[in-house]
This record gives structure tokens, C-alpha cells and sequence, in this order.
């Protein structure tokens, strides 16, 4: 490659699940137009923007377009008295959980300036989750057949500590990771989260006995998304 895409990180602290699907939906429709008009106009052309959204979402249970309702346990009244919200999402995979001390990370890039392959998007972005948490020393990997970073997958406790969802059109991508930093997993008891009931869900606190700073993660995570992407963030 012989320049590297540039990607615009913005980090939008604790925002509502509708709002921030709300922008996702307008910077990937905006990057949409802009292939569209680059391939009608070659003489008129305007660089690809990339995107990545850091945020926190207050509580809220989110079903992916091929979900099944049954894996949320409980009705709207116990998920009212919980203080969350359940909303349905275009997003692939089943229901999991976002809620404030969970990292999620929304990228919005048009991978056609990267490599046209969902699976090595996907790959890639896991290895991102990877590598962060290894420099915490949590030794985690990937489950066959099944998308999100885990401990222990092949041991006597295995756990899920990063769901992954996305969506992509035209090869631009939206939605993206939830890795849990310092989240409340007794949230997570309420659903079977993706669908997947032999394994449980675990958290950076949990594992190392103590709340992670946040800023930190993003820090690591943004230092190994630029050499695994081969982009410049800014």
C-alpha cells in the first residue's frame, strides 16, 4: 500500500445506544455517497474519511437482525426496574449487553482502502482486542466458529470477555466491538448472551482483581489498531 488510510477517532464518553447508532448510521451513509460520487466523478475526487467511535452506553440489551428474542430472559418490566433499555439492531449476531465500564468501538471504515474481506476484518479486529489485553497479561483468543475474543476457550472455565457485531454495505463497515473493562456482568444474567449458553462472561476488573482505567485501554487498543490496520489515526 503505498499510502495509509487516515482514520478520525473520536471518543464520545457515555452516550444513549440510539444516539450513537444515530451517527454511525450518518457517517455511514456519508462515506457511502462519497464511493458513489468518486466512482461517477474521476475527476472529481474527495478522499475517503474513515472513522472510529470510542463510547460507554448506559444500560441496554441489543438484539442483532438474526437474534432470537427468547435469549433475553426477562420481561420489560424487570428490565425497567434494572434501569435498561432493549433495542433491536441491524447489526449481525444475537443479544448481548452494553453498559457504562464497557469499551465499545465503532469503526466506519470503507474497507475497499484497506482489503475487500469480511472475515479478515473481523480477524483483524479481534487481534486488536487480542493484543490490548495481552498487554495486561490476559492471555486471550479467538473460538472456533464463533466471533469475539475469549479466555480459557479450550480449559475448564472458558469466558467471553469482547462481543463482536457488524454491519457492512459497499464494503463500508459500522458497528463493531464491546470489550468489558470495568463492567457490571450481572447484567449479562439476565440474557443467554449471543445465543451461547456453556460459557460465561468475564471483564478486565474481574480478571486482574481490580478496575482498569479506561483511557489507558483505549490508548493500547488505538496503538495496536494503527500497526494491525496499517493506518494513521489522528
Amino acid at each position: 500500500m503505498s499510502h495509509k488510510p487516515t482514520v478520525r477517532v473520536r471518543q464520545l464518553g457515555l452516550v444513549t445506544y440510539e444516539a450513537a447508532t444515530a451517527l454511525q448510521q450518518d457517517l455511514f451513509q456519508q462515506t457511502i455517497d462519497q464511493k458513489i460520487h468518486n466512482r461517477r466523478n474521476p475527476d472529481d475526487q474527495t478522499p475517503t474519511a474513515h472513522h472510529l467511535l470510542f463510547v460507554e452506553h448506559p444500560p441496554v440489551y441489543t438484539l442483532g437482525k438474526s437474534g432470537d428474542k427468547n435469549n433475553l430472559l426477562v420481561n420489560n418490566t424487570t428490565l425497567k426496574e434494572k434501569g435498561a433499555s432493549f433495542f433491536k439492531t441491524n447489526r449481525g449476531g444475537d443479544i448481548t449487553f452494553h453498559g457504562p465500564g464497557q469499551l465499545v468501538g465503532y469503526p466506519i471504515l470503507d474497507l475497499d482502502c484497506f482489503f475487500t474481506d469480511i472475515h479478515k476484518y473481523l480477524r483483524f479486529l479481534e487481534e486488536c482486542v487480542i493484543a490490548t489485553l495481552a498487554d495486561y497479561n490476559i492471555e486471550a483468543t479467538r473460538s472456533k466458529g464463533e466471533t469475539g475474543v475469549w479466555l480459557d476457550v479450550e480449559g475448564a472455565n472458558p469466558r467471553k470477555i469482547c462481543a463482536m457485531g457488524i454491519r457492512t454495505s459497499r464494503w463500508v463497515t459500522m458497528h463493531g466491538f464491546a470489550l468489558n473493562v470495568n463492567t457490571d456482568l450481572s447484567f449479562f444474567d439476565y440474557i443467554i448472551p449471543c445465543g451461547i449458553a456453556d460459557k460465561s462472561i468475564t471483564s478486565m476488573a474481574k480478571e486482574l482483581g481490580a478496575a482498569v482505567d479506561m483511557q489507558e485501554v483505549i490508548k493500547k487498543f488505538k496503538e495496536h489498531f494503527s500497526l494491525i490496520f496499517e493506518a494513521n489515526l489522528t
